[in-house]
């Protein structure tokens, strides 16, 4: 499941999307990349709000046209949105979080794409550190250093 930031480091050619490439084979069957429709609706806002020229929208819509997107509609997404809620906030009745670490507030988005990942039992390549009290729980984090670049993942 490849969170926002990962989709726009693919936009932008950026040096972590080849990481991602090489170290994960994203492309390379049994590998699928999957996004959540609440990450397509994410990076057109970024699209819009950044003012990006008709090359980059294209080359948008062309990379989105070549992974397959989950919409959040199906009821194990929307039960799986509570439960990642409830335990984020440390009220889920039956898994509490770790010891040493603090209730916190998700954005929204965020549980939707978590919940997305989660219910599609994928692993999640986010350059951000709002999935980490996930990990291991709901589902794999992959966190990704938007300074590596493509000749790291063979290290």
């Amino acid at each position: 499941m490849l969170d926002t930031g990962i989709v726009l480091g693919y936009v932008r050619g950026a040096g972590y999307a080849e990481y991602v490439d090489r170290k994960f084979a994203i492309s390379v069957p049994p590998n699928i990349a999957l996004v959540s429709v609440i990450t397509i609706g994410e990076i057109y806002s970024i699209a819009l709000q950044l003012g990006w020229q008709e090359e980059r929208r294209k080359k948008l819509r062309e990379l989105i046209k070549k992974i397959p997107c989950i919409d959040i509609s199906a009821p194990q997404i929307l039960n799986r949105y509570a439960e990642i809620d409830a335990y984020s906030q440390g009220k889920h009745p039956s898994i509490k979080l770790p010891q040493g670490i603090t209730s916190r507030n998700m954005g929204e988005n965020d549980i939707w794409i978590a919940a997305t990942g989660s219910v599609s039992n994928a692993t999640l390549l986010t350059v951000g550190h709002d999935f980490n009290h996930l990990d291991g729980v709901f589902l794999e984090v992959e966190f990704i250093d938007q300074g590596l670049k493509g000749s790291n993942a063979n290290a």
